[in-house]
C-alpha cells in the first residue's frame, strides 16, 4: 500500500472512530425522546447561555477550535453556522463561524493539495477543466465568486481548488469574503431560534415560527442570496 493510500486509509478510520465516539458519548447520556422535546432544549439552553456568560473567552476558543477540526473531519458548513448563530448572536457568531470556518477549510486545502492533488485532479479535472483559463486571468475574483455562488458540499468546494493551483492566501481571503453573505444569513436564522426559545416557556407552533421576523426575514434574505447566486453561477459557468 502506497503512502497516499496509507494516508486516506488512516484519515478515513480517525474520521469513523471520532463519529462513533461522539455518537456513542450523546446517545449514552441523552436518549432520543429527551432530544426532540422543547423542554430539553430549552433546559440546555439556559444551561448553556450561563456558561457563555461566564466563560466567553473559552466559549468562543472551544468553538473556533472545534469548528476548525469539524470542517477537517470534512464536515458540512450550514449546521456550523447555525450553532454560531445560536450561541453568539448574528453579528459575533458569523464573524466567527467565517474566520473558523475560513481556517478550517483552508488547512483542509492544503493537506489536500500537498497529500491529494493527483488523485483530485485524476476524479474531478475534466469536469472543470473550462474553469482552470478563468482562474489564471484574475485567480482571487474567480475563486471569491466561486466561494460565494456555492453549490456544492462545503467539503468539496475546499479541495476541489486543488485543480486550480490557487494560492494559499487567495484561498483564506476569498474564502472569508466569499461565505460571509451567506453565513450572516444562517448565524441570522440560528440567532432568531435562539431567541424564540429564549423567549417562550412552551414549544411555538410551526406557524407561529414562520411568521416571526426572526425566521422569516433571514429565510427571505437566503432566497434572495440563493437567487442572485443562480444568476451569478450562469454567467461565470458560461
Amino acid at each position: 500500500m502506497n503512502r497516499e493510500k496509507k494516508i486516506k486509509v488512516f484519515l478515513g478510520l480517525l474520521y469513523l472512530a471520532v463519529i462513533t465516539a461522539f455518537l456513542w458519548f450523546f446517545f449514552a447520556n441523552f436518549s432520543l425522546t429527551e432530544i426532540t422535546s422543547y423542554d430539553f432544549i430549552k433546559n440546555n439552553y439556559d444551561y448553556l447561555s450561563q456558561i457563555k456568560k461566564s466563560n466567553f473567552i473559552i466559549v468562543s476558543f472551544l468553538f473556533i477550535l472545534f469548528t476548525i477540526i469539524w470542517v477537517l473531519m470534512l464536515g458540512f458548513g450550514s449546521p456550523i453556522v447555525l450553532l454560531a448563530g445560536f450561541i453568539f448572536g448574528k453579528w459575533i457568531g458569523s464573524v466567527y463561524a467565517t474566520i473558523a470556518l475560513s481556517l478550517g477549510a483552508t488547512l483542509l486545502f492544503f493537506l489536500a493539495s500537498y497529500f491529494f492533488k493527483d488523485l483530485i485532479e485524476k476524479k474531478f479535472s475534466s469536469n472543470f477543466t473550462f474553469l482552470k483559463e478563468k482562474f489564471k486571468k484574475n485567480e482571487f475574483n474567480f475563486f471569491l465568486i466561486y466561494r460565494f455562488v456555492g453549490g456544492i458540499p462545503f467539503f468539496i468546494s475546499n479541495i476541489l481548488p486543488t485543480i486550480f493551483q490557487v494560492k494559499i492566501k487567495n484561498f483564506f481571503f476569498g474564502t472569508i469574503f466569499g461565505i460571509y453573505p451567506q453565513t450572516f444569513v444562517w448565524c441570522s436564522l440560528g440567532s432568531g431560534l435562539s431567541s424564540i426559545i429564549e423567549n417562550n416557556l412552551e414549544a411555538p407552533s410551526i406557524i407561529d415560527l414562520i411568521i416571526s421576523p426572526e425566521i422569516y426575514i433571514p429565510i427571505f434574505g437566503f432566497i434572495i442570496l440563493l437567487l442572485i447566486g443562480l444568476i451569478i453561477k450562469k454567467k461565470f459557468y458560461n
